[in-house]
């Protein structure tokens, strides 16, 4: 049987994995938030350029210059970053689910690990009573 010290490293060391699993579920929440700003705002860029004219005069930001841009290049661009940003929050998704999975394996594990280790500490205790 495992001495009362190893059982607490092992409760120890699977609260430690249980923190990082909610530090990766936060990060991804963060990520998705920051995603959905982003998703946001290239609809609102999208919806402006699709009521400009065809011979409408675009201009891109590049460092501190203003490139001009044609507009269907422009709006190319923008449906493709679109595209990559719902790709990003889709794969964000799918991260989230799988930290939450972990997370509740983690919560069972953990519970079983407390209740093993309260048995040893009350066997430790009662022998010692014993005594």
């Amino acid at each position: 049987m495992a001495s009362l010290k190893e059982k607490e490293k092992v409760l120890q060391d699977e609260i430690e994995k249980f923190k990082d699993i909610q530090k990766d579920i936060q990060k991804c929440v963060s990520k998705r938030k920051q995603l959905e700003g982003q998703l946001t705002e290239n609809k609102t860029v999208k919806e402006e350029m699709d009521v400009l004219e065809d011979d409408a005069v675009v201009y891109k930001l590049i460092g501190p210059a203003l490139i001009k841009q044609e507009l269907s290049e422009a709006k190319d661009t923008v449906v493709k970053r679109l595209d990559f940003i719902a790709r990003e929050i889709s794969s964000c998704e799918d991260l989230y689910k799988e930290y939450e999975k972990k997370q509740e394996g983690m919560t069972e594990k953990l519970a079983k690990l407390q209740q093993e280790y309260q048995k040893a500490v009350i066997a430790a205790g009662g022998g010692m009573m014993k005594k």
